[in-house]
């Protein structure tokens, strides 16, 4: 119980140190959202007195004729209250709606080319690990190709072949604009069509990485004793396959799949800019390119939580995986 009760204290003071580090960088960074605000305001022929600055100023919580410690406390009650401010770049949008309505899109796309990625890739490691100097291990330098191309890269020779070419999926979008967005079929087959051009291109980026890390630990743990114990006392390849080696070689991998969940959140900017989906990535991209400070707060703050999150799981699920983790803390 102790090593449990540790780590949720740890990442208890990991969150309160990120919102901290969130409250202050951009209080640090040149330019003001209200001054931006009024630029736009100012380009449309509108005019801006001294009442409409404050007026401003208080809307989008840039006032800062306050105490440092006054608007770090009410930063800290306002994130906890859910309101992260209004985005200067969608005004008057709250961000969390902002967010809230890019998230989903972000989360099913990345998240579930994440997860196919890494069990496609630990299954074919492991396998690949199984049988090291086999035909097998061809499936390595073809997947290491794929992830040394560059990203982008490979993003517009997949969209060129498979929709400019071939035809076979839309080149860029969510889904089909003449549709109304709901839980119906005909929306969702659209967006799983528009989807799977990205999804592609993510998991062929990554796959390398999960086949080639857990193939190198396969390798490693088959020389462990207790490989050599299993194989004399007279167990199957199989079980020992499952029971031994893989549960073994595969911890470093679930590590590392705590990390790929929680930047999901954060999107593939990239791949998001190339196929003009919807996702955080690029409103967050919008947001750096408007100076919207508000928009990236929150959107750095949901980095945050899904990464101290995904780790927070994955660390107390490795303490019932690993009871080594336990007795060593």
């Amino acid at each position: 119980m102790s090593y449990f009760l540790r780590k949720i204290g740890f990442y208890a003071i990991a969150l309160w140190a990120a919102l901290t580090l969130n409250f202050a960088i951009p209080r640090m960074l040149p330019g003001n959202p209200v001054d931006i605000l009024l630029a736009k305001l100012q380009q449309r022929g509108g005019a801006v007195s001294p009442e409409t600055r404050k007026a401003y100023a208080l809307l989008l919580g840039g006032d800062d004729s306050r105490p440092l410690w006054t608007q770090y406390w009410d930063y800290l009650g306002n994130m906890f209250r859910g309101d992260l401010g209004v985005s200067v770049s969608y005004y008057p949008a709250p961000v969390s709606e902002v967010i809230s309505q890019s998230i989903p899109w972000t989360v099913v796309l990345v998240g579930l080319s994440t997860i196919i990625a890494a069990v496609l890739g630990v299954a074919l490691g492991a396998f690949v690990g199984w049988k090291p100097g086999t035909w097998l291990d061809s499936l390595i330098p073809a997947t290491t190709l794929l992830a040394a191309v560059p990203y982008f890269w490979l993003a517009l020779l997949l969209t060129y072949l498979l929709a400019r070419v071939l035809g076979w999926f839309p080149m860029q979008g969510g889904y089909d604009v003449v549709l109304t967005p709901g839980w119906n079929w005909e929306f969702i087959a659209s967006a799983i069509q528009y989807g799977f051009l990205p999804a592609l291109t993510i998991v062929l980026a990554s796959i390398g990485g999960w086949l080639l890390g857990m193939r190198n630990m396969m390798v490693s743990t088959l020389s462990e004793d207790y490989i050599l114990t299993a194989e004399a006392k007279g167990l199957t390849p199989r079980k020992i396959l499952r029971s031994y080696a893989s549960r073994n070689a595969v911890l470093p991998s679930v590590a590392g799949f705590a990390l790929s969940l929680g930047f999901v959140v954060t999107g593939s900017v990239i791949t998001e800019q190339v196929f003009s989906y919807p996702g955080i990535g690029n409103r967050l991209l919008g947001a750096v390119q408007n100076n919207d400070y508000a928009l990236m707060q929150g959107v750095f703050l949901f980095i945050t939580l899904a990464v101290l999150g995904a780790n927070l799981v994955v660390d107390l699920l490795y303490g019932v995986i690993d009871p080594r983790t336990r007795a060593r803390n």
